[in-house]
């Protein structure tokens, strides 16, 4: 009787495995893809606390709140980038309300939205003079 030499893996193991990497790529894409979109939130959560500190400072020098591009501006214009009476920064979208408020509106207070679509979902923050908000959906970025 005579022994086969040969060395190597069979077709069925080497299916065997293609199909179980499919499996955990397949588990592991989604997972990959919320913690995307929950790391882009939690920045975008900072910058606003940012742009809230920065008011506080432009009020206090100019006795009225800022636009978003005097926010850029005194900030480096390291938020974002100004694209009319609008500012976007990575996915989300900021804008204030009204969209562009006058002199008058802006010694009251202010409101600033940032918005972006995710799959379907949309996620929104608020910022005012008594601080950040988040809107939709889902627990609050900073919950431990």
């Amino acid at each position: 009787m005579e022994m086969s030499n040969e060395k190597g893996f069979s077709l069925i193991e080497l299916l065997l495995v293609v199909v179980i990497i499919g499996i955990i790529a397949a588990m592991a894409v989604p997972a990959f893809q919320r913690a995307l979109i929950a790391a882009e939130n939690r920045n975008i959560f900072a910058t606003m606390r940012t742009m809230n500190s920065s008011q506080a400072v432009f009020f206090s020098q100019n006795q009225r709140f800022a636009r978003l591009g005097e926010l850029n501006n005194i900030n480096g214009n390291g938020l974002g980038t100004v694209i009319g009476d609008r500012m976007v920064r990575n996915k989300f979208t900021f804008e204030m309300s009204p969209i562009i408020p006058t002199d008058t509106e802006l010694k009251d207070g202010y409101s600033i939205g940032a918005f972006r679509d995710a799959g379907g979902v949309t996620y929104r923050f608020e910022l005012t003079n008594s601080g950040v908000q988040r809107i939709l959906p889902g627990p609050d970025p900073d919950a431990q």
